[in-house]
């Protein structure tokens, strides 16, 4: 089972499903990423100007920037995304995937550069929305909450509009 390339959508749904009842059962807290981004965020500023200047802001009290249990979850991801692809003989370093080099360019100084604005866009939108994907997604429509429910409608237009653009403007 580890060693394919594909997997079925509805059993990792499940499988996330039930780790977001395990999640709720060990620490009653939602699975969610943005969160962890944030305190490695002030983790790194606290190596650079010092934990004192760093705890004075805000957003630093209420969010700590501390090592927990979405930190690690994280980092599992990033472990588990590796054992995955070693595992299924997918693991290949690419600087431009074949997909984005044959759409919009070969240069890896273009790719990492678009990757950089995303990932500013995508920590501003899920601070901005108090969540992310994973956040709203999975565990508030799990909890039924409206404003997810509403979020994730919103990911999803977004996500097919921008998509659309994209491949409209630069593929077209």
């Amino acid at each position: 089972m580890f060693t394919m390339t594909y997997w079925s959508p509805y059993w990792v749904g499940i499988g996330i499903g039930i780790l977001s009842w395990l999640t709720f059962l060990l620490s009653d807290k939602p699975i969610g990423c943005s969160t962890a981004f944030s305190r490695f965020s002030g983790m790194i500023e606290q190596r650079i100007r010092g934990k004192g200047a760093v705890m004075k802001k805000p957003y630093y009290q209420k969010v700590t920037p501390v090592i927990t249990w979405d930190v690690m979850l994280v980092v599992g991801i990033l472990i588990g995304s590796l054992l995955s692809a070693r595992l299924s003989g997918e693991f290949a370093l690419r600087w431009t995937p074949e997909m984005w080099a044959t759409t919009f360019s070969s240069s890896p100084l273009l790719r990492v550069f678009v990757a950089f604005v995303g990932g500013i866009l995508m920590g501003i939108g899920s601070r901005w929305a108090g969540g992310c994907t994973s956040g709203h997604g999975i565990s508030g429509t799990l909890q039924l909450a409206v404003s997810s429910w509403l979020a994730v409608m919103c990911f999803f237009v977004g996500g097919i509009v921008t998509a659309m653009l994209i491949f409209r403007v630069f593929a077209g």
